[in-house]
């Protein structure tokens, strides 16, 4: 009689037992089961095992420093996408505007800007965590609701403008590379982005807007390319160079209004609470995060995503004021003329990348842009809201969607300058900017509506910083303008 072969028991750990072995946190834990990227047991009694071959894996697996940057990657989440969809072509063309007719000059405000932008978001961001609601909804409990409708209505307009000029940015671009005519363009693309949001699910249009944010590091390579003094460059951005004129302070408030804008708000704190449900909701044995721990994970999801945008920002800028600037070009009609302005003086490679720049960050921006505004008009009126949901269970958010986006493409029938139409629209961001960020430093610090999660010290300082800032310059151009 053959003696069997014995199979050896597989071993296994438990959660806080395969952490302790592989040093990951337990938020990045959730999303490697989330993501179906490891394996694991559900007993009876309901908590998880892993098998310690999986754990194995997962230690080699980040041994490697290019696999701590992947692993890094994949617990990012809406910081990183608002950090993205912040350098649309709106904001490339306000950027390249400011660097060329400026040139260095508003370099400063890179540096200087971003723990105000990370400190505005993360205030955002904490609301969502901490009220599981909207911003709408959030501002309702605190605010009349005749203030809290002229906000969102004041949003809404800002968007669609917004929109139209981004569409008219990324039909320009196409046309130059392709030839395809401008409002065939325009429309594929608003027709597109519009079929994008309704049909697919959230879970799925999150990976696309992730993968679009690479889009945003062809103004990092153009700035590389066309040769740069960066001892003179250093000098710019450590101290301010302030010009106490109308056309400096317009262009300060179009930057603040295109680097710190409102949409951004709306949508980093939805997108929170989209997250967590959606987590929770198809991983059911999944235990809700220690809001300590949500906080922290955040923290570090808005850090990368503002740095994101203002990396992209200080290159923008860079690139024009090298090219444009430098060899007296200092007025552009549009982002599409400073791109082909790079042709001729820094490559083929420089042009293409700043063209293709727009068009992957107005793919990127819009469906943002048109969300924000949606969910904020939905939890006004109290519809049904949320990209995971079908079409039938919020026809009132999808359409409000669609609206933003076909109502943006009409603006362009009427002819305006497309770099005026971004410049503008940025300088209106700015402009309505001030009056929300006053309300949600407000809101954030107030214990009935965020409990014992109130400013820390730092986001306080900032917070009210980016108030008194943008408050100071609306001011001084309105002395300027009489």
């Amino acid at each position: 009689m053959q003696n069997k072969k014995k199979i050896p028991k597989k071993k296994y750990l438990t959660v806080p037992e395969f952490r302790k072995e592989t040093g990951v946190s337990h938020f990045f834990v959730r999303n490697l089961i989330a993501k179906r990227e490891l394996e694991f047991e559900k007993t009876a009694a309901g908590p998880l095992r892993i098998t310690r071959e999986e754990a194995e894996r997962i230690k080699q697996f980040i041994r490697h420093p290019l696999s701590r940057i992947k692993l890094f990657l994949r617990i990012l989440g809406p910081g990183v996408i608002t950090g993205a969809s912040d350098d649309d072509p709106g904001g490339v063309g306000t950027y390249s505007a400011v660097g060329a007719r400026f040139g260095y000059g508003m370099l400063w405000m890179a540096l200087w800007l971003l723990p105000v932008m990370v400190a505005v978001q993360e205030i955002c961001a904490r609301i969502g965590i901490v009220t599981n609601k909207g911003l709408t909804s959030a501002l309702c409990k605190k605010f009349n609701k005749k203030i809290v409708f002229g906000i969102v209505f004041l949003l809404i307009v800002a968007n669609v403008v917004n929109i139209g000029a981004d569409l008219s940015a990324m039909a320009d671009a196409l046309n130059m590379i392709t030839g395809i005519d401008w409002m065939v363009g325009a429309a594929s693309f608003a027709m597109f982005i519009i079929f994008l949001e309704i049909f697919f699910r959230y879970h799925f249009y999150v990976r696309i807007l992730k993968w679009l944010t690479l889009s945003v590091f062809s103004y990092v390579l153009a700035g590389f390319l066309v040769g740069v003094n960066w001892l003179e460059v250093i000098k710019y951005i450590a101290v301010p160079r302030l010009e106490f004129s109308r056309e400096y302070l317009f262009g300060i408030i179009a930057v603040f209004g295109t680097t710190i804008t409102p949409y951004l708000f709306f949508w980093q704190t939805s997108e929170e609470v989209e997250e967590e449900s959606l987590l929770l909701k198809k991983y059911r044995f999944l235990s809700k995060t220690n809001l300590n721990k949500r906080i922290s994970r955040m923290r570090q999801d808005v850090s990368a995503g503002m740095t994101l945008a203002n990396i992209v920002f200080f290159f923008v800028v860079l690139t024009t004021a090298q090219v444009l600037h430098r060899n007296g070009i200092f007025n552009i009609d549009s982002p599409q003329q400073a791109a082909m302005a790079l042709r001729p003086l820094a490559g083929e490679w420089a042009y293409l990348l700043f063209s293709l720049g727009i068009i992957g960050t107005g793919l990127l921006a819009i469906p943002v842009l048109a969300g924000s505004g949606a969910y904020a008009l939905c939890e006004l009126l109290r519809w049904k809201q949320g990209l995971e949901l079908k079409f039938s269970r919020a026809r009132g958010f999808y359409l409000i969607i669609a609206f933003s986006i076909i109502i943006g493409l009409i603006l362009n029938a009427t002819n305006v300058n497309s770099l005026k139409a971004l410049y503008y629209s940025a300088f209106l961001n700015g402009v309505i900017a001030f009056p929300i960020l006053f309300a949600i430093m407000i809101l954030g610090d107030s214990p009935k509506i965020v409990g014992s999660e109130t400013h820390p010290m730092w986001v306080r300082f900032f917070g009210w910083i980016s108030v008194f800032f943008v408050g100071i310059s609306i001011l001084a151009m309105i002395i300027f303008m009489f």
